[in-house]
């Protein structure tokens, strides 16, 4: 113990303190590296905070550089701060290389500014997603068939990219689907990974569509692999289902003058006041959000 109390004292006392404090600043080049780290460090995160940061990072250390060869002519001050600034520089060439190899189909490109990047996705994240479905958008033409019902497995989970997609269930409209929405989202969420399925509607592209597909096997493995795209992809299809149930729900009536509120399913919203209340006879069923309660009319917009 009195070894290392000694070791200590010889470290904090051993050397004076400072008595007489320089009068003169150091150079402005002193000064401006101090400027540049202190900018350097407020950088962001993703590829463009990673440029920002070794990029100022950098200059600071090439004028510390400078700084220590005109100024303190210390050969170990320089040293280590050139080498600092050959390391931020090398790290900046090779975050470059990966932006640029990071490059998208415009298609792709528009649906990471429209969908992915609001979330804070990054691209080499977005990058994973797009091999996925191997980089390849699939053109559905006008009055041809996505899914039908009873026949069409459900084996992919496709993303609509531009067009309009009519949901029908025994030839009677449902829904629309409109771009960046899932084709089958509900049936994706009923079905768990091990389990197999067909379509309950029909899905039928009422103009020129274009839509991207990943294959169910396919994405399960990008899901094992990487937990945050799993969850991702999670966040996404719910917010997409809640999107087709409010579709649903302000096409669904019960009698005459009722609106069957699937956020309420023991209350009904009368729209006419002079008719008197008439107790839910039925009740939403459980299953996928397109399915269409016994007993219910959908009517027309």
């Amino acid at each position: 113990m009195g070894e290392n109390a000694s070791f200590w004292e010889s470290l904090i006392y051993a050397h004076p303190t400072c008595t007489t404090w320089k009068q003169e600043a150091e150079g402005s080049i002193y000064h401006l590296a101090s400027i540049l780290f202190v900018v350097g460090f407020m950088g962001g995160s993703g590829f463009f905070g990673l440029l920002y940061v070794f990029s100022l990072l950098g200059l600071g250390f090439l004028c510390s550089s400078v700084w220590a060869w005109l100024d303190v002519c210390a050969a170990d001050i320089f040293s280590w701060n050139f080498i600092l600034f050959a390391i931020c520089f090398v790290q900046f060439i090779y975050v470059t290389y990966q932006v640029r190899s990071v490059s998208f189909d415009k298609e792709f490109q528009e649906l990471y500014s429209a969908l992915f990047q609001p979330l804070g996705i990054s691209l080499t994240v977005y990058r994973k997603i797009v091999l996925c479905c191997d980089a390849e958008v699939v053109t559905l033409e006008k009055e041809h068939c996505y899914a039908m019902q009873g026949k069409t497995p459900i084996d992919k989970l496709s993303l609509l990219v531009s067009g309009r997609i009519r949901v029908t269930v025994d030839g009677e409209f449902l829904h629309y689907i409109f771009p960046l929405q899932f084709l089958d989202s509900p049936e994706w969420d009923s079905l768990r990974p091990t389990e197999e399925g067909i379509f309950q509607v029909t899905l039928t592209a009422e103009t020129d569509c274009r839509y991207v597909a990943w294959r169910r096997k396919k994405l399960y493995l990008l899901f094992a692999k990487h937990r945050f795209i799993s969850r991702l992809f999670s966040i996404l299809i719910g917010s997409d289902i809640a999107e087709k149930l409010y579709a649903l729900n302000d096409r669904v009536h019960v009698g005459r003058g009722f609106r069957y509120d699937i956020r309420l399913p023991n209350f009904y919203h009368v729209s006419l006041p002079e008719t008197p209340p008439v107790q839910p006879s039925h009740h939403l069923q459980r299953g996928s959000p397109r399915r269409k309660p016994a007993g219910v009319t959908n009517c027309s917009s």
